[in-house]
């Protein structure tokens, strides 16, 4: 990954660090191989990253993942991300940034599995042991989860208008058909815990196994049915069929989830998983 993007390099991460956490100054900083959009990670040393937001938007995230991943954590069946230590917010760099404790393991990519129908079943696990988490003071869908766990009402605009850009790319009455599905299903269970963004990138292997997952940034308490979107993202054939019976859901929430896939897929162009929603509707 190319450093320095939103204005933020290994110099001002080490500026940072070493006029807040001077203990951890002098360690090695790199930054990490794979990273995500809404925030830039650097590898601290061998045993700490050091998490900072993109925008002003992302912020939120850090105060929120700071209290609550470390109530998540002992409550799941894989390791999570665990913070040390809360930065703050500076003239050079205006927001609020974390240092975690560095999890190995490589982003999830099919050829790294050894057995999809087994890596499947683990996510279902995992996602299953987060909504079983008490919930109930949780912070709810909204804003800061970028409306993951809320109604997919809120992107209906956005996706109307991702139809309309892609007419002639896509099958649209069957995308449309899809999204007013999702529209039609309100959520009537109880809020619960969700990721918000169970993808291939959020998700680390070792050994074959999935190992950890990283990333709570959209993380809330409400509607689960976002959780399931990785069966069109990643998921295939028998590993997909695995899923979705081991999370054990409802159509409504199904129904949801397809929506939350098509919406991303719509937005973000990509045609693969427009496709494999359709096919599976």
């Amino acid at each position: 990954m190319r450093d320095g993007r939103a204005g933020i390099d290994a110099a001002l991460v080490r500026r940072l660090v070493r006029a807040q956490l001077p203990q951890w100054g002098d360690l090695p900083l790199t930054p990490v191989e794979v990273d995500g959009w809404d925030n830039r990670t650097y590898r601290l040393g061998d045993e700490l990253t050091v998490r900072l937001p993109t925008a002003s938007g992302y912020a939120a995230a850090v105060q929120k993942e700071h209290r609550w991943l470390p109530v998540l954590a002992p409550r799941l069946p894989l390791p999570v991300p665990v913070p040390v230590a809360l930065g703050r917010p500076t003239e050079e760099y205006p927001h609020p940034w974390s240092v975690r404790r560095w999890l190995p393991g490589d982003t999830a990519r099919p050829d790294l599995l050894d057995d999809p129908v087994r890596f499947a079943l683990d996510v279902a696990g995992f996602v299953r042991a987060l909504w079983a988490v008490d919930a109930h003071d949780g912070p709810v869908a909204g804003a800061h989860s970028f409306f993951r766990g809320a109604p997919p009402v809120h992107y209906d605009a956005e996706t109307r208008r991702a139809l309309d850009a892609l007419d002639g790319r896509v099958d649209r009455r069957r995308a449309t058909a899809v999204w007013e599905d999702a529209l039609a299903a309100p959520y009537g269970g109880r809020d619960v815990w969700f990721h918000g963004d169970i993808a291939p990138g959020n998700l680390l292997v070792r050994d074959g196994r999935l190992a950890a997952v990283i990333d709570f940034g959209t993380s809330g308490v409400g509607d689960p049915a976002c959780d399931l979107v990785i069966a069109w993202t990643f998921l295939t054939g028998r590993s997909r069929a695995a899923f979705r019976d081991a999370t054990a859901q409802d159509a409504g929430t199904w129904a949801r989830a397809r929506g939350w896939a098509l919406w991303k897929a719509l937005i973000t162009e990509d045609l693969r998983v427009v496709a494999e929603v359709l096919a599976d509707a």
